[in-house]
């Protein structure tokens, strides 16, 4: 340990503010130094990181520390971060997937193929992969990174269900652009689709028996669990089979006559929207809910984010238990799919609000998630 970084461990406790700290790890790497930004992160870590009352200070330069090496261009850069990530592991799992979308957004995938060696966690390499994916890179022919997706040790990851290309309605995800200060990230909440219905409250509607289990609800929240789990939202996930058919002329009023509570109130004055959509729409509000979180969390961040849209898919479109990502691709595909919108006083109407159904092959079938969150 260098004097310098024994200082800073051993005054890090006194200081009201840290900016000083990051100033000096910048000066370092700007001229090189990535070492120093590493060893001072594991050294910090050894000296605060035991995950009991941490002090915030030790937190506030953590982070900036792994943010500065993974998101600063060049290879050398990209080994630090991994070494620090590797020496310091009392987040797990939750920091592997944090540094896995810090390092695909910031860096080329050549660049990354050294995390595929050496001591490098499993879960960060799994994650890496579908963070990868997610922007679009052909993994199975990258150099370095080929030979260790196309293994099967890792297949029985959870993250191994995914495919290793993006599906056809994955498309235009929302994802987080990161510098050493922060990250940022488009909010895409909101109905957005073709053939906008106004519902005219009060017309009625078909005849439906709720039919909820609760598995199906789990799986149809995966991509919002995070709202309610880990900041102030709430969620519906509801399950209804129809005496007849239902068509899209039907759908809108269907919806008000199902007593849901997101639409509890409604009434001729309330402010109510549905909107046909294309399935890339529905991916694309459940990637962004899971991956990026709702008001006061981070969320699962990109590799798991796409997982769990795709359980929130294979849950609303009532695909069978067990079904492989194939099987639930293609009852997306044959399901019709809705945004809807209500000014009700259950919707925060913040930023954070999602209305999503499903209407089922048969058209007997229809699946309902909503959800909301504040700050």
């Amino acid at each position: 340990m260098t004097d310098q970084i024994q200082k800073i461990v051993a005054g890090l406790p006194d200081l009201a503010d840290v900016t000083g700290v990051w100033a000096v790890a910048d000066d370092r790497l700007a001229q090189g130094d990535a070492a120093f930004a590493a060893d001072l992160g594991i050294a910090l870590a050894k000296a605060y990181g035991d995950g009991t009352g941490q002090l915030w200070q030790y937190r506030s330069v953590s982070d900036h520390l792994l943010r500065l090496l993974a998101t600063t261009a060049g290879q050398q850069n990209v080994t630090q971060a991994l070494r620090l990530v590797s020496a310091v592991r009392a987040d797990g799992t939750k920091r592997d997937r944090y540094t896995a979308s810090l390092l695909a957004a910031s860096h080329p995938a050549g660049d990354l193929a050294v995390a595929f060696t050496g001591k490098a966690a499993e879960e960060l390499r799994a994650c890496l992969v579908h963070e990868l994916v997610l922007r679009g890179v052909v993994v199975t022919e990258t150099p370095g990174i080929a030979e260790w997706v196309t293994s099967p040790h890792w297949r029985d990851h959870p993250l191994g269900w995914l495919p290793l290309t993006l599906a056809e309605i994955e498309d235009g995800p929302s994802m987080p652009r990161y510098n050493a200060r922060g990250v940022s990230h488009p909010m895409p909440y909101g109905p957005a689709g073709s053939g906008d219905t106004t519902i005219v409250a009060g017309t009625g509607g078909p005849s439906a028996q709720e039919t909820t289990a609760e598995a199906t609800a789990t799986a149809m929240a995966m991509a919002v669990a995070n709202w309610a789990e880990e900041s102030n939202g709430r969620i519906e996930a509801r399950v209804f089979d129809f005496a007849v058919p239902l068509d899209a002329r039907s759908v809108p009023n269907a919806l008000l006559a199902l007593g849901l509570e997101c639409l509890n109130g409604v009434d001729t004055e309330t402010a109510v929207s549905v909107s046909a959509c294309a399935p890339t729409r529905v991916w694309q509000l459940l990637y962004a809910a899971a991956s990026t979180g709702g008001a006061y969390n981070s969320g699962a961040q990109g590799a798991y984010g796409r997982l769990a849209a795709w359980q929130s898919l294979a849950g609303l479109s009532g695909a069978p238990d067990g079904a492989s990502f194939r099987e639930v691709e293609a009852r997306v595909g044959e399901c019709t799919w809705y945004v809807f919108d209500a000014d009700t006083q259950w919707f925060d109407r913040v930023a954070w609000d999602i209305g999503v159904a499903g209407v089922a092959p048969g058209h007997r079938r229809l699946a309902v998630l909503a959800a909301t969150d504040t700050d």
